[in-house]
């Protein structure tokens, strides 16, 4: 996806009420086109840094998410790849150093989400595109095809 088309994407689910854990969430599965509400509403609980309580940022988590879906275990008889934990670290790394904390409160630097505010996207919209282009590129390096599983 281009970065014009990623940015207007990110508008566009921002617009439908979706809140930046989604957003990265849906963004990786209609890359694959793959429908998945019941996974769409439960990383509602990791918004506006895990459960509305501004700690670890949303962004991040989604990220963390999927990655998770690429490498992570899913069944029984499968084991998380060799490479899942250094992608992670990898990602958590570069967020920090980018964004110099993985809290949301530090990042947004605002004290509380009022219920229905979302202004916070303009900023979370820049740190979600650059995350999730980031996660892409992590995911290729690592020699995954991206959008397909």
């Amino acid at each position: 996806m281009q970065n014009n088309d990623l940015v207007m994407k990110v508008f566009e689910l921002s617009s439908l009420g979706y809140c930046c854990t989604q957003i990265m969430m849906k963004l990786a599965l209609d890359e694959e086109g793959i429908e998945n509400e019941d996974l769409i509403k439960s990383v509602n609980g990791l918004c506006k840094g895990f459960g509305g309580r501004q700690s670890i940022c949303g962004v991040l988590s989604g990220g963390i998410m999927i990655l998770s879906l690429y490498a992570g275990k899913g069944s029984d008889n499968e084991n998380r790849h060799k490479n899942y934990s250094s992608m992670v670290d990898e990602f958590i790394d570069w967020f920090e150093d980018v964004f110099h904390s993985l809290e949301c409160i530090d990042i947004m630097g605002v004290n509380k989400f009022e219920n229905n505010n979302s202004s916070y996207m303009l900023k979370c919209g820049s740190i979600l595109t650059k995350s999730y282009e980031k996660v892409v590129n992590i995911l290729r390096e690592n020699n995954y095809d991206f959008g397909v599983r």
